[in-house]
């Protein structure tokens, strides 16, 4: 497969119909992968100063949708219809964090991705996802 909407699409796409997941950045795509990067802030952060468990799932939802609309364009009806989120060791505070992602099943009705989720610079991943997405019919 390859890819339909490139990063300039992708922040395009945000600015348009996704204002929720404004912040978010678009760092790689390429065919069935992506590298979406969350710049963290203090409204990230939970007690005990470490990233909440919330913005990790955000991030890796974001990713995955990101990653699928990259290979199929602009369906702002895929949804998630299925998450598991393995949280790993404590995000470092004042750090980006990173998410890779790769779909490992592209179908027509459904997709399946997994994501990595990494403090940048840090090569220990801190949270791990795997998400099913529903994909639309064509009208």
């Amino acid at each position: 497969m390859t890819v339909q909407m490139d990063i300039a699409a992708l922040h395009d796409f945000i600015e348009r119909e996704f204002a929720q997941a404004r912040g978010y950045v678009v760092d790689r795509v390429a065919p069935m992968e992506i590298t979406v990067r969350l710049p963290v802030n203090d409204k990230h952060l939970r007690p005990g100063g470490t990233v909440s468990g919330p913005t990790m799932f955000a991030l890796a939802d974001v990713a995955v949708y990101l990653n699928l609309l990259a290979m199929i364009g602009p369906k702002a009806l895929a949804v998630t219809t299925s998450c598991s989120l393995d949280f790993m060791r404590k995000p470092k505070a004042g750090v980006d964090l990173v998410a890779e992602c790769r779909l490992l099943k592209l179908g027509r009705v459904l997709a399946v991705g997994d994501v990595m989720m990494f403090s940048q610079g840090d090569p220990a991943p801190v949270a791990r996802a795997t998400m099913t997405y529903s994909i639309p019919p064509e009208r």
